[in-house]
């Protein structure tokens, strides 16, 4: 090894230290100056609305709950479409008052449901009452039609919860024990009541029903259950010959599942053994849970 070699210094290598950034507070701090510019563009979009389609909704809403509406001046306006109320109440505002976070008061979104509810249960009332009245007028004229044509008796009447059902006894009236044949009495008693059907404007179910009694074995049916069933597609194809259109009827067997009365019942036998004809209601769901106490209430007042 030579002396130059020996008297080199190796070199020493320095790592300069990284400087610390002061200034990254100001991405985040943009980020959010940013993002708080959004939101008023947004706050301040939502706040501007159109006259036109506020009117519109307006007259809509009068219509839906049968109150007048009116628009609120300013910011109050937009408060009022977006919280759906109906219309304006005019509530004073009192010490101690809640307010929505639309500013109007929770006394006046209290006041404004339950004119809303109030109006809904009139309307419900009302379309009850109207629908309980055409089922009424049909069973008057049924009962006067077989009463003309010498049937007096031969059915009964229920208005329930599906409309006016009209429960004619099978024995001796429709068909012979066991069979699905019309009797003569049969034909004429649906005879009578055919036009009566044909004039109304609700579908009709034809249900069949037999008693608990088995058949026999040795008969043409397997069970109560087509026994039942050909009774009932039997009397709307008698119905259908006589002019009432298919697609206002359908037809049920129900075999011994809906008796009127229980088998302890003396006429048990015969009672249950039946066709009923059922004119469905046209009204809403809610009116029709109305049906079987209005006329409880109208049989109750007309045995006074």
């Amino acid at each position: 090894m030579s002396s130059t070699g020996r008297g080199r210094r190796r070199r020493k290598h320095h790592e300069e230290a990284e400087h610390e950034n002061h200034e990254r507070w100001l991405v985040s701090y943009a980020d959010m100056v940013t993002l708080l510019m959004c939101l008023f563009i947004v706050l301040y979009a939502i706040s501007q609305v159109d006259k036109a389609k506020f009117a519109a909704l307006a007259s809509g809403l009068s219509v839906s709950f049968g109150a007048p509406i009116t628009a609120l001046d300013g910011a109050n306006s937009a408060k009022s479409v977006l919280d759906g109320l109906p219309a304006p109440v005019n509530i004073a505002a009192g010490v101690g008052e809640t307010k929505t976070s639309a500013g109007v008061s929770q006394q006046q979104v209290d006041a404004a449901a339950a004119q809303a509810a109030l109006q809904r249960a009139a309307n419900i009332q009302a379309e009850a009452t109207t629908a309980y009245d055409q089922l009424a007028a049909a069973r008057a004229a049924i009962d006067k039609a077989l009463t003309a044509a010498g049937y007096s008796g031969a059915a009964t009447y229920q208005i329930d919860e599906r409309g006016l059902v009209v429960h004619i006894i099978a024995d001796k009236v429709l068909f012979n024990e066991a069979k699905a044949d019309l009797r003569p009495d049969g034909a004429q008693l649906l005879d009578a009541v055919t036009p009566t059907l044909m004039s109304l404007p609700n579908q009709l179910r034809i249900e069949g029903h037999a008693n608990s009694t088995p058949v026999d074995p040795k008969g043409p049916w397997p069970s109560n259950w087509e026994l039942s069933a050909y009774r009932a597609t039997t009397v709307l194809r008698h119905l259908s010959a006589n002019g009432v259109p298919e697609a206002r009827m359908s037809a049920a067997g129900y075999s011994s599942t809906e008796p009127l009365v229980p088998d302890t019942d003396p006429t048990a036998m015969t009672v249950n053994r039946r066709v009923d004809i059922v004119v469905l209601s046209t009204a809403s769901t809610e009116a029709n849970d109305q049906l079987a106490a209005l006329d409880a209430a109208a049989s109750k007042k007309g045995t006074k």
